[in-house]
């Protein structure tokens, strides 16, 4: 059977991990830290405080949005 291909905002994470240095349970974290907010609030804050680029910011807090049902 073939080994199915992550998609849509997860994989990012890979990259994610070795571009900025931190698990993504780290950066779950920090996401989470910082809600109730809006979606692109948080991209704007892991932008501005952690100098990540839009896509991986993006990527994250949409992942992390979708598993807390909002």
């Amino acid at each position: 059977m073939p080994h199915d291909k992550i998609k849509g905002p997860a994989s990012y994470f890979p990259s994610i991990e070795k571009t900025y240095g931190r698990p993504i349970a780290e950066w779950k974290a920090l996401v989470r830290g910082r809600m109730p907010a809006k979606h692109m609030e948080l991209v704007a804050m892991l932008k501005a405080d952690h100098g990540m680029g839009h896509g991986h910011a993006n990527a994250l807090v949409a992942h992390t949005l979708a598993e807390e049902g909002a």
